[in-house]
């Protein structure tokens, strides 16, 4: 049975991992793993 709530209820989509979701817009993606991916999915890093 999957889990609900709490941290585990979510994981990366490539990596598996539980820590440090990012969820927003339906990413799904782990923080270093959304790190690696950004530049491709149009997302731009501004100074």
């Amino acid at each position: 049975m999957p889990r609900k709530y709490g941290k585990a209820a979510k994981k990366c989509s490539r990596c598996g991992d539980h820590s440090a979701m990012v969820s927003r817009y339906g990413i799904n993606l782990c923080r270093q793993c959304f790190r690696e991916v950004a530049p491709k999915m149009g997302f731009k890093k501004y100074n």
